[in-house]
């Protein structure tokens, strides 16, 4: 998988991506630190061990540079930066039933911009799979040559 660049200086709004989710019941925001035992558990379960660890490092930075999605009180997506490498965005998931509406989207967009806010130029987007998505969500571009990234040689028991 290859990574992708994006330019922090140049990401669309999300102000109107975080209004259209509230419309919605979903709540956007930073995670604060009494909840990270509730979100590693949800990523564990939902993802893996390898995004729970990631998410635990984005717990120990103040503010936590974990972002999450929240409906009914429930936990229904999240996303990190600054984990496995400064200025790197990810992991981000989110729950199977509320993939196709916008959250990923919207959860993408408050990491990039908190990305911005911290003061960084540029993100990168570690061992990406939907291409697609990112070049539409953030005008990511592939970096070539940049498989497999820093992740290799990840300890893999």
């Amino acid at each position: 998988m290859t990574d992708m660049l994006v330019k922090l200086y140049a990401l669309p709004p999300m102000e109107q991506e975080i209004a259209r989710q509230q419309e919605n019941g979903i709540a956007i925001r930073r995670a604060i630190a009494p909840e990270k035992h509730f979100v590693l558990k949800w990523v564990r379960e939902n993802f893996s061990e390898f995004w729970a660890s990631e998410t635990d490092v984005a717990f120990g930075r103040t503010p936590p540079t974990v972002w999450i999605a929240i409906e009914d009180k429930r936990l229904i997506g999240f996303g990190c930066y600054d984990t496995t490498a400064k200025g790197f965005f990810g992991p981000t998931g989110v729950s199977d039933t509320m993939r196709g509406k916008g959250v990923g989207k919207v959860l993408t967009l408050a990491c990039l911009h908190a990305m911005r806010w911290d003061g960084y130029g540029y993100a990168i987007i570690g061992a990406v799979g939907p291409i697609e998505f990112y070049q539409k969500v953030a005008n990511a571009v592939v970096i070539e040559d940049s498989t497999p990234s820093v992740y290799k040689d990840l300890l893999r028991q």
